[in-house]
């Protein structure tokens, strides 16, 4: 039988959500802001490379700082960052630095390996061969453990969708209890695009998600190397985190689509009179014109859809929240 967090938990879980003003409808609490999902659903990282953008950090911070639980890291590879092995270290080097400057209740790195999914000859997706990685199997295991009925876990995903659509080839009742929120793709009104970033690198993988899944694309990104300006550095906090964020500053991609941490923003910064998510389009995938890997699959407006494409975000609260949470250490 899957495993649920203990009895304690689910019952602070549940008077949590009634002390924030949650009113349970048809089994699941009204969310706060624009997405299905926000700081009070439990988050598992995945992602492949460390280095290049503020995902861990603004995720773990938030963790301690009233935002979403983390309950699980997975370091997973890319066409771009392909040494899972390596990510995987600079991961734990995080959780490390980020455990000895007090932060709290930080899991231990998955390591996964795993290669695109290719569309079976059928073209049916339970057909799939799946990869069975680490990843997808640790997305099942705390899926089971931690999901409510009106709580379910989110995946923050910064690559491509490999391991969600494999964990869903594994259980198919995942899908009833994971939300996917992806850096990925891209968004020309009406229609969000599930390409490039990331999108791009495993499509078959993308059908799968798409259609099987409750699904959050966040296509609008910003330019993270204001978060923390050269300037700045001398005021980042003298313990480890900060020495680790220092020295990771000068690595940080400056091109606007390497902001991965704008999945943990959207769920973490969404209650309040002030939330990082502006505006989103409710959305459905259209797969009329059939699989296609050279295109993106297009998310077009439904109003019944199970897909939200994110179209405006408050960058500067980002930066904000990031200061307010550093000097509190």
């Amino acid at each position: 039988m899957p495993r649920r967090p203990p009895v304690a938990v689910v019952l602070a879980l549940a008077v949590a959500a009634t002390a924030c003003g949650g009113t349970l409808d048809a089994g699941r609490d009204k969310p706060h802001g624009l997405l299905p999902v926000d700081e009070r659903n439990p988050v598992i990282i995945d992602n492949d490379q460390w280095s290049d953008n503020w995902m861990g950090e603004y995720a773990l911070l938030l963790a301690n700082n009233g935002g979403p639980p983390v309950i699980g890291i997975i370091a997973g590879s890319s066409k771009y960052w392909g040494d899972a092995n390596a990510n995987a270290m600079g991961w734990t080097n995080l959780v490390t630095a980020a455990q000895a400057s007090g932060l709290k209740n930080i899991p231990a790195v998955t390591t996964s390996m795993s290669s695109p999914l290719v569309k079976p000859s059928d073209g049916q997706i339970d057909d799939t061969t799946g990869n069975g990685s680490p990843g997808a199997h640790k997305i099942v295991e705390l899926s089971q453990q931690w999901s409510l009925p009106y709580r379910p876990v989110v995946v923050l995903t910064g690559l491509p969708l490999t391991d969600v659509a494999d964990a869903y080839l594994l259980d198919h009742r995942v899908k009833d209890r994971v939300v996917v929120v992806a850096a990925l793709g891209s968004y020309a009104a009406p229609n969000g695009i599930m390409g490039g970033p990331n999108g791009d690198l495993d499509p078959w993988a993308n059908w799968i998600v798409a259609q099987r899944f409750t699904y959050v694309q966040v296509s609008t990104y910003y330019d993270q190397t204001g978060d923390v300006t050269t300037a700045e550095l001398p005021n980042l906090p003298s313990n480890p985190l900060g020495t680790w964020m220092l020295n990771k500053q000068p690595n940080l991609y400056t091109i606007p689509t390497a902001s991965d941490q704008v999945t943990a923003l959207a769920v973490g910064l969404s209650s309040g009179t002030s939330t990082f998510v502006t505006s989103v389009v409710q959305a459905t995938p259209d797969t009329s014109g059939g699989f296609d890997a050279s295109q993106g699959l297009p998310l077009v407006p439904s109003t019944d859809g199970t897909a939200w494409v994110v179209t405006g975000i408050a960058a500067p609260l980002a930066k904000a929240r990031l200061w307010q949470m550093l000097y509190s250490l």
